[in-house]
């Protein structure tokens, strides 16, 4: 008889989005005349931008003839797209990132969830906390993570890096030896970064230990302050330690089109062997590519006008951002983030625990946000609220808040 992964079963309940959805369509259910504002998920809500629009019909239009029709794409991203990549955001941040160390795919969570299969199950993991789920979701599925305690809801053989106020949201290096260290800044879900400098230590702490990191960085086009890397490889010696992670859903409304890359250096070997001939091994044979009207949307993410439609973008959510934060600050909530990351953190009033609060939000201002806890134990007593709506639903949201 066939026997399945009992990794699987080792997952508490369902994923923490599922969850929320759940509960969401439920309350929407019994109560069909209330307007819900959702601020809990990360989904962008602005239109793609026209520069990509355009470049999009115009690969849609190539289809259409035999001259310029394309089938698979290669397996590791088309040459226009990962060329691109490399000039802008790599050399222009005096990065030496080469096309072969760029591997198109679907999405930076694909690439968070599959890049653990080219390491071994024995390896020990350490993770942020709070941090975005499937990190240790993907971990647990591949029996890296030990036992689950549902009273510390924690994994035995997890390391967790509390990110805390405490600690100024700056994880420190943990007392056991890890081998993979995921972090993810500007963070989700605190919404909160660290230093170049403070990143620079850790790049050097992986080299030390012979750890490797696997950074996300999918929010780096939010960041405005001048000290905070957009790359890890910004840092000295982070191409023999570091994996990142890039996504093109937040800096270019991507998240119904579906585009991301991962980087993994030539010079990242685990003794003579080439972690990134592993990944295109894995990449090429798990794969089929990028569709190539959606490499070529991401393209245009490049071109002058491209660039100059999205900074309006984020700028349009960032602003969402400062009014919630102001708003809160305004209404007596303790919170963070907002500054370099359309996220905010805030502490729940009254000592309610974050679904306790994430029921209360829903039944008295009808307004969805992400519970803490649900991004690990240091999340609990903290809730997300997301800057991806509209201003208009923002600005709603945030009275609704400050009239309970």
């Amino acid at each position: 008889m066939f026997q399945i992964n009992d990794n699987y079963q080792k997952l508490p309940g369902s994923y923490l989005f599922s969850t929320i959805a759940k509960k969401v369509a439920a309350f929407q259910e019994a109560n069909p005349d209330k307007q819900i504002i959702r601020l809990g998920i990360g989904d962008v809500t602005q239109p793609i931008a026209p520069a990509i629009i355009e470049a999009m019909h115009k690969a849609v239009d190539e289809m259409a003839h035999a001259e310029t029709f394309r089938g698979y794409a290669p397996d590791l991203g088309y040459d226009f797209l990962r060329n691109a990549i490399v000039e802008n955001d790599y050399k222009a941040r005096g990065c030496e990132i080469t096309a072969d160390e760029i591997f198109v795919s679907d999405g930076a969570k694909s690439d968070s969830g599959n890049i653990q299969e080219i390491f071994s199950e024995k390896n020990r993991i350490a993770v942020c906390d709070p941090v975005y789920p499937v990190y240790v979701d993907s971990n647990v599925m591949a029996g890296r993570t030990g036992t689950y305690d549902p009273t510390s809801e924690t994994w035995s053989n997890v390391i967790y890096m509390p990110t805390t106020k405490e600690n100024g949201f700056v994880p420190e290096f943990p007392k056991e030896t890890p081998d993979m260290i995921y972090l993810c800044f500007p963070n989700n879900p605190t919404g909160t970064t660290i230093t170049k400098a403070q990143l620079q230590a850790w790049v050097d702490y992986a080299n030390k230990v012979g750890a490797v990191i696997i950074y996300d960085a999918a929010y780096e086009a939010y960041i405005s302050e001048d000290d905070v890397a957009h790359s890890i490889y910004e840092c000295e010696g982070a191409k023999t330690c570091a994996i990142e992670l890039k996504s093109f859903s937040k800096n270019a409304g991507f998240t119904g089109v579906r585009l991301g890359y991962t980087v993994v250096p030539k010079e990242l070997k685990c003794g003579d062997v080439s972690l990134n001939a592993m990944w295109a091994r894995r990449h090429g044979t798990k794969f089929n590519g990028a569709p190539y009207i959606v490499q070529r949307a991401g393209e245009a993410v490049y071109s002058e006008a491209g660039k100059a439609q999205l900074k309006e973008q984020v700028a349009y959510y960032m602003k969402n951002a400062a009014t919630i934060k102001n708003g809160l600050v305004e209404a007596g909530f303790e919170v963070f983030g907002g500054v370099n990351a359309p996220y905010i953190w805030l502490k729940t009033p009254d000592q309610m625990t974050s679904w306790e609060f994430f029921d209360y939000l829903l039944e008295k201002a009808n307004v969805v946000g992400t519970p803490g806890s649900g991004f690990g134990p240091s999340g609990e007593g903290y809730f997300r609220l997301t800057a991806f709506g509209s201003y208009e639903n923002t600005c709603a949201a945030l009275e609704r808040i400050k009239a309970l």
